[in-house]
């Protein structure tokens, strides 16, 4: 099993620079709703403080396996090789999007890149990676399926159910519960003594006999190293496992169209704008997965401040370019309304 000390300095430097695009293409996102206020049509999810999670589980897939996230999608895409500039159309719901506008934020899909769709249903996602699974275990592909999904999910049916008929069926697909501490508007540790029975989250697996582990989330080496040990256990047809990998969301569950007056400033997290709780959003802060990797990576001698500053400002322009493209690009025409839709 390839480990995360033997990765080298230009994989590691790949992956801190796939981490800063998705947190400057989901700062763009969020400053949208201020700065260019209706282009956003409805709720948009960002992920802004999974990208250690996203980009140290994805490292270890190989060419074909395919990704199947939650409705929090934008950054698993970016670090397939999608297009960002036809994220961004998407999530504005314009003609250049990946879904020619007719998908926006929660059900982005990039077939092209092994991303077949996003689920805008909390943790019915996780029950159509393994019908994908399934298809990859009878046609014999070797493709292993990730399937990301919300800590939120692990209270749904569809969870235990899928978890059970994977085991069952050895399937070959890891189960990535991401526990970013908020269940919408509920902090886990009112979850944990209302609604969830057992902490870790991980535990669960126990329920099915497949290996379960929970790891820190913040540390793409450390998610790297137990993605790959799961994956390498499907792929070699011992089924699935079940991993908590635990982050902390830095924005609120959902950015929305604002009624005016427009907001002068962004939406602050829930543990500030709901609950006052501002040394919860501090220390999350502080331990920001992006500057922690990139101290470990300066550290190490992976990386100089000045490569990573020349790093920081060329992310910094190509979401400049993303934006502009979306915001060019032309508004579905009314006569395609039907053209993607079946009875």
């Amino acid at each position: 099993m390839v480990t995360a000390a033997s990765l080298g300095k230009d994989r590691l430097v790949w992956m801190y620079t796939q981490m800063l695009r998705i947190r400057e293409f989901e700062e763009r996102v969020k400053r949208t709703f201020v700065e260019h206020p209706g282009t956003i049509r409805g709720h948009a999810h960002l992920g802004d403080g999974a990208e250690a999670s996203i980009v140290g589980a994805l490292t270890t897939r190989q060419e074909n396996d395919l990704v199947m996230p939650s409705y929090r999608c934008h950054g698993y895409p970016i670090v397939l090789g999608t297009d960002p500039r036809k994220l961004m159309a998407e999530i504005y719901q314009r003609k250049d999007g990946v879904c020619k506008g007719f998908g926006g934020s929660m059900h982005l899909a990039d077939p092209a890149h092994h991303f077949p769709t996003a689920s805008g249903i909390i943790g019915q996602g996780i029950a159509h990676a393994a019908g994908a699974a399934y298809a990859a275990q009878v046609k014999k592909t070797g493709q292993v399926v990730y399937s990301f999904f919300g800590d939120g999910s692990s209270k749904q049916g569809a969870f235990y159910e899928t978890l059970n008929l994977a085991a069952v069926w050895k399937l070959p697909v890891v189960f990535v519960l991401e526990n970013n501490f908020y269940q919408a508007y509920t902090h886990i540790s009112l979850e944990d003594a209302n609604y969830i029975a057992g902490d870790p989250l991980s535990q669960k697996a126990k329920a099915f006999s497949i290996p379960g582990v929970t790891v820190d989330g913040t540390d793409p080496l450390k998610v790297f190293d137990v993605v790959a040990e799961a994956a390498d256990r499907a792929r070699a047809g011992k089924g699935p496992s079940l991993i908590e990998s635990r982050f902390y969301r830095m924005s609120p569950h959902g950015n929305a169209i604002t009624v005016p007056p427009v907001p002068t400033q962004f939406q602050e997290h829930e543990a500030i704008e709901v609950y006052g709780n501002k040394a919860e959003y501090a220390a999350a802060k502080a331990n920001d997965p992006i500057p922690k990797f990139r101290k470990h990576l300066v550290s190490t001698g992976a990386l100089t401040d000045a490569a990573a500053d020349k790093i920081e400002a060329g992310v910094r322009e190509e979401m400049d370019d993303v934006v502009k493209f979306a915001l060019a690009s032309p508004l579905p025409a009314p006569e395609d309304a039907l053209n993607y839709v079946w009875a």
